[in-house]
């Protein structure tokens, strides 16, 4: 019940070991490490072969690392750095440092898979041949492909030069998320600017989340009433899921929050202060001066994706919706952003994709027939304040799909602490663990057995 946290491919400027607790100061050595590797440009089989090592790829591999065994399953992954992402709308917000949103990639590794340190840069299905960055050639029984999807600041015209400039911040990359909460600090009036892009994202609600905080954080220190914020948002509704869009729309109005809708941030002057927009239903390009704006940038699958025979038409992984396996080559699975699944990018629906597909999976390896189906449950924890949250569940069909046996429409504290403290909590020790697949068993358990 989390935002998304897939890898991008947007790398971080921090060090590692800013986030190694019990290791700084001291090298990184094999000690570090998983299972010993094969070395670059070595050629090995495997059983299975993960790419991608997010939250749906290392859930996977842990789930399928004690199912089969070592040396049985590989993680292909290139990045140092694991981040837990749905805490960036907090460090965004100044609720929570940066430094505790990531760990050492090898502290999360399952210790049961070998870790290829390197990036895929080939697929060959149709001869089950993972190729890698560092000329690694891998082989398969199985694949599952979780590689995340890439932030594309750089289709918007002056961006990511005008990250140089104050007032400007993203929560979606770490090298721009601490620059959020500055510029919200050192906001002392005029417009400020929340942009949503005409693109598939991850946590399609963190983009006004961060509007909320900053709204909040200026009400309690005197500014509110010299701020004109502007939510503009390529969307043409507030939300998704009727339910919760209504409630949004009522907490903009009653919180005096300008929404545009069908306004698609085009480009960024930085030395006027201007963000041009195009009005999506008409073609208009339409300025807005800008004394502090969060910037939510197009997103779009991996070039080694689009560019592959497992792509669909827009460059997804081509899967069934219900079963997640290929449509094409029955021995592939797909889970997470990379994935053409029809529901919100999400942690929570990676963790119950990830349940869905072991289950699936583990079938076919006992030589059962698979019986699981995805029902599209996610999740958006809509933080609307310190201390408030509204937390939405929901299914393929956009109909709420809630845990709780009251109205999660409503802001309430439990769900902040829920989302602030429990989800982190739950995102290292359950599902990085295999351990977590979703609400599903206690949503039937606080429901009595009835309904989904």
């Amino acid at each position: 019940m989390a935002c998304s946290v897939m890898r991008t491919a947007v790398q971080s400027s921090v060090p590692l070991l800013q986030f190694r607790a019990v290791s700084v100061g001291a090298p990184l050595s094999a000690a570090h490490f998983s299972t010993s590797s094969p070395a670059a440009g070595e050629k090995k089989h495997y059983r299975l072969c993960i790419v991608g090592g997010g939250a749906a790829g290392i859930s996977n591999g842990s789930k399928f690392g004690r199912k089969l065994g070592g040396k049985n399953v590989c993680i292909v992954e290139p990045s140092e750095v694991h981040y837990y992402q749905p805490m960036w709308t907090l460090v965004g917000g100044g609720v929570k440092p940066f430094t505790q949103s990531g760990k050492a990639q090898s502290d999360v590794m399952p210790k049961t898979v070998d870790w290829i340190k390197a990036s895929a840069q080939e697929f060959e299905p149709e001869n089950n041949i993972v190729r890698c960055s560092d000329g690694t050639v891998i082989t398969y029984d199985y694949l599952i492909v979780a590689m995340g999807l890439q932030l594309l600041y750089e289709k918007i015209k002056g961006l990511p030069e005008a990250f140089q400039y104050e007032g400007i911040g993203s929560n979606y990359s770490p090298k721009f998320v601490e620059k959020t909460f500055r510029a919200i600090q050192n906001f002392k009036g005029g417009n400020a600017l929340f942009t949503f892009p005409n693109s598939p994202v991850k946590c399609a609600g963190a983009p006004q989340k961060i509007m909320y905080l900053a709204d909040d954080f200026w009400s309690k220190n005197g500014i509110k009433s010299k701020a004109h914020v502007s939510f503009n948002t390529a969307l043409p509704v507030m939300f998704g899921v009727k339910k919760y869009a209504e409630v949004l729309s009522q907490l903009c109005e009653r919180r005096g929050l300008n929404v545009n809708f069908r306004h698609n941030l085009i480009e960024v002057v930085p030395d006027k202060k201007e963000a041009i927009f195009e009005h999506l239903d008409t073609g208009e390009k339409v300025t807005f001066p800008y004394d502090m704006m969060h910037i939510t940038p197009p997103m779009g699958p991996l070039d080694v994706l689009k560019n592959s025979p497992l792509a669909d038409s827009a460059g997804w992984v081509d899967v069934d919706k219900e079963t997640l396996q290929h449509v094409r080559y029955p021995n592939v699975f797909s889970t997470g952003d990379c994935s053409s699944l029809p529901t919100s990018k999400t942690a929570a629906a990676v963790a119950a994709q990830c349940g869905i597909l072991y289950n699936n999976l583990s079938a076919i390896l006992d030589k059962k027939q698979p019986g699981k189906k995805y029902d599209g449950y996610t999740s958006c924890p809509l933080v609307t304040a310190r201390g408030k949250c509204i937390l939405a569940e929901f299914d393929y069909t956009l109909q709420p799909l809630e845990t709780f046996p009251l109205d999660q429409g409503k802001e309430r504290r439990i769900m902040y602490h829920l989302k602030a403290n429990l989800m982190p909590e739950l995102y290292w020790t359950g599902l990085l663990k295999g351990r977590w697949n979703g609400p599903g068993f206690y949503r039937k358990a606080m429901r009595l057995g009835l309904g989904k």
